[in-house]
């Protein structure tokens, strides 16, 4: 009797749980239902139709089932006037900083106009007799990837214009936290263009959205600004990308990697340019005391790699476990504690480092032997006066 009592109870706490799991089940969105804003072209289409219309995007400007957007906008009667093509070129086979050139897409016959080099904002010609342009890349949530600087000045141009702009929004792969030191104004460049943390917590429609909001176009100027969102999208969760977003960026773990490893660009280090792991792996001729060893070759996403053909000493992350939500300075500081090299600093003289940190202040912390801890702690204050900015626009729920 008391075995059978013991049963029942055990059966009943069961069907209790699995009603409550269904009843959460039933109501958690899931990644199956999740969809870029590309992927609803119901929303966008109507918007479209009848306009003249022009598209920033590049290689990763796809749809589910593969299908690219200016495709699929031409095979739906919008009438595209001209493709603009960011940092990496139209089909992202650019190398980082190479000059990206005017042309004609070979597929729909459009042409491609470059806005990278000396023309990075669209200029009033360029825009002439178009009514929309429509923006699609997908972005890494890092302040110095320059798609969001590459939206700035298509934003600016299109307030000047009279020429609406609509982001079809995508994935951020470092959303739902924010983190590093936060932009200086007198660090501004094009690898940073706005007064935002290293990693700034927002989709790329979000912090166009912020641009906006906050009135940073030149003279204050606002942008007819529309954002086509995301379906049943979660700030803490990652999603799959249907293209790397560039050359030197292959894999999930080279882009968590990213915001941690960039700053070597402004060191003697490499980051594994001309290597099958980029942005997985670090090194430098002058860090002999660190155990994994490389050498920078000429490859497709590196034509002139940094310290070609130099047997480089250092790490290889590739198999680091970690998901990071946070910047981890622990490699840079651990870089710097090893490097010798009597006849050049560490540092590039050009202080491209501190371009990419958006101060001088974490270099001259480094230099200082402050520890990670100490480092991040410094930060705490301007983040969270970001995050006063930051809140305003996010539309999604973490």
């Amino acid at each position: 009797m008391n075995l059978d009592f013991k049963i029942k109870n055990l059966l009943l706490i069961c069907l209790i749980f699995l009603g409550v799991f269904n009843q959460y089940y039933s109501q958690t969105p899931h990644k199956n239902d999740f969809k870029t804003g590309a992927d609803q072209p119901e929303l966008y289409l109507p918007l479209l139709k009848g306009k003249t219309v022009g598209v920033v995007t590049n290689q990763t400007g796809l749809m589910k089932d593969r299908t690219h957007v200016v495709d699929f906008l031409v095979k739906n009667g919008i009438t595209i006037k001209s493709i603009f093509a960011p940092e990496h070129g139209f089909r992202g086979d650019a190398d980082a900083g190479e000059k990206v050139k005017n042309g004609v897409d070979i597929k729909t016959g459009i042409p491609i106009v470059s806005l990278y080099g000396n023309n990075k904002k669209p200029k009033p010609e360029q825009l002439k007799d178009i009514d929309i342009v429509v923006f699609d890349i997908q972005d890494v949530g890092v302040r110095f990837y320059t798609y969001i600087s590459t939206l700035t000045y298509l934003m600016e141009a299109g307030a000047e214009n009279k020429v609406e702009i609509m982001v079809l929004d995508r994935p951020n792969p470092h959303d739902g936290y924010t983190d590093g030191p936060v932009l200086k104004k007198k660090w501004t460049s094009f690898v940073g263009m706005h007064e935002v943390p290293v990693v700034y917590g927002l989709t790329i429609g979000e912090y166009g959205k912020m641009v906006n909001g906050e009135k940073w176009l030149r003279n204050g100027v606002q942008a007819k600004y529309t954002l086509i969102p995301m379906k049943n999208y979660h700030k803490n969760q990652r999603y799959h990308m249907l293209d790397k977003p560039s050359p030197n960026l292959p894999n999930d773990k080279a882009i968590n990697l990213y915001p941690s490893l960039c700053f070597f660009e402004g060191t003697q280090v490499s980051v594994g340019r001309g290597t099958d792991l980029p942005f997985q792996i670090y090194g430098s001729p002058w860090t002999v005391g660190l155990p994994y060893q490389f050498t920078p070759k000429p490859n497709f996403g590196a034509k002139d790699p940094f310290l070609n053909g130099k047997l480089c000493y250092g790490e290889n992350l590739s198999a680091y476990s970690e998901d990071l939500r946070t910047l981890n300075l622990e490699w840079v500081i651990k870089a710097y504690q090893h490097y010798k090299n009597p006849q050049q600093d560490f540092f590039l003289k050009n202080l491209w480092f501190d371009t990419l940190s958006g101060t001088d202040e974490l270099r001259k912390q480094i230099i200082a032997g402050k520890s990670m801890k100490e480092i991040k702690s410094s930060w705490k204050s301007d983040l969270e006066n970001f995050e006063k900015i930051r809140t305003k626009y996010v539309v999604y729920e973490n």
